[in-house]
């Protein structure tokens, strides 16, 4: 009994360092496709930053293109599990839901700085040429996803009759998608000067205030 409970206790530890391992090699190349960008950046760079070995890498990740999927997955799982759970409230206006929602993710992308590198990877430092291409194919599909769930929220909007039954819950949620990448460019290019928890409130409000009746 003794020597099973051991076993079961050195299993667990092994794939609790396995599972670090791979975090710390996700971390690491959010890092180095930050400073370098991904076309500059090499599987040795990232294991040195890492503290492991290219072994150890490729126990983990076939390639450097696994690696950058494994950052989309880092960002999208969450925001996609974020969306759905707060889909699950009953709340009683849907638009001002939405509203805080979106204001919560632009101010977690500005203080969060491991959601606000990996964003920042994805909109400036890479090209979607060559291997990327593919990545950029799937991300779409997913992000079709993510606005479908968005679209729940106006369909949702139409049946209390908070917005008008001719409006088209697919446009409005591309409107939503189009202004925040906006408020978040923007963001990048002067996020010195650009306070997004004192900006984003008043920001969404001017959109959402065009959308309801």
């Amino acid at each position: 009994m003794f020597a099973i409970s051991r076993e079961i206790f050195f299993m667990r530890r092994t794939k609790a360092e396995a599972e670090q391992t791979r975090e710390d090699i996700l971390n690491a190349a959010i890092d180095m496709f930050y400073k370098d960008g991904v076309s500059k950046t090499t599987l040795n760079g990232i294991a040195s930053h890492a503290g492991v070995t290219r072994g150890a890498i490729y126990w983990h990740f076939k390639n450097k293109m696994e690696i950058f999927d494994g950052l989309h997955e880092k960002l999208h799982k969450p925001l996609s599990d974020h969306i759905m759970a707060d889909m699950k409230i009953d709340h009683p206006h849907p638009i001002q839901q939405l509203k805080e929602l979106c204001v919560k993710l632009l101010v977690e992308f500005e203080e969060n700085e491991q959601k606000r590198k990996i964003l920042t990877i994805f909109l400036r430092k890479c090209e979607y040429s060559g291997e990327l291409e593919e990545c950029k194919a799937r991300y779409c599909d997913e992000k079709k996803e993510s606005l479908g769930l968005f679209t729940k929220y106006f369909e949702k909007a139409q049946e209390q009759d908070a917005i008008s039954k001719e409006a088209d819950p697919e446009l409005l949620c591309q409107a939503v998608n189009c202004y925040m990448k906006g408020i978040i460019m923007e963001y990048l290019d002067y996020n010195d000067t650009f306070d997004m928890r004192a900006k984003a409130p008043a920001l969404m409000d001017l959109l959402f205030k065009s959308i309801g009746k």
